[in-house]
């Protein structure tokens, strides 16, 4: 993907190219408000105040209510490395799952997962919920059969995964440069 801008690894390559899909100009900046549906592409888990905290850190002084790839490239790669807005493990899905499911009947209905989902805690839009359900939803029962739900949610190699390879190789590259730097003890009487 042509971009005009140098990457130099994988994990700046898969996060341009979630920014450019909503880079409706092609001029490598996209609306702020767009920056959760990036975040949320790449698997992350951003609250409402992460997105804010992005928001904050990225947005373009010379134009307000957008965000410039670069920026938000450098910063979003920080965030990812350190792990911040990773989802939660399959144990702790299933663990929250079972605790609303006391009578352990394996599914929650639409009508009560909904309801969750809008008044409690981090709440969805009709639109996010709207977004969520042909997912998690069963199409035959139209319960939400949670072990599944939670399998369909689970991503092969995450972005973590990425990061992850990244921020090895960057510190294997730090410890070579030190390497280098440091003067070769001399062998003396040899």
């Amino acid at each position: 993907m042509e971009i005009g801008i140098q990457l130099v690894n994988e994990l700046e390559v898969r996060i341009s190219e979630a920014f450019c899909i909503f880079d409706h100009h092609g001029d490598k900046f996209i609306d702020t408000r767009n920056i959760g549906n990036v975040l949320r592409f790449l698997g992350c888990v951003p609250s409402e105040n992460e997105i804010n905290e992005i928001i904050a850190a990225t947005e373009s002084p010379e134009n307000p209510g957008e965000t410039h790839l670069p920026k938000f490239m450098a910063h979003v790669s920080t965030l990812l490395m350190n792990r911040k807005m990773e989802p939660a493990t399959p144990e702790k899905l299933l663990s929250a799952f079972e605790i609303l499911d006391p009578e352990n009947k394996r599914f929650l209905t639409k009508e009560y997962f909904g309801k969750l989902m809008e008044e409690e805690a981090e709440k969805f839009s009709k639109a996010e919920l709207e977004n969520m359900w042909p997912v998690a939803i069963d199409p035959i029962t139209g319960n939400i059969p949670y072990l599944f739900y939670i399998n369909q949610l689970r991503h092969k190699t995450t972005i973590y995964d990425v990061a992850d390879a990244i921020r090895e190789e960057l510190a294997a590259n730090e410890k070579e440069k030190k390497k280098e730097r440091s003067p070769m003890p001399q062998m003396l009487g040899l």
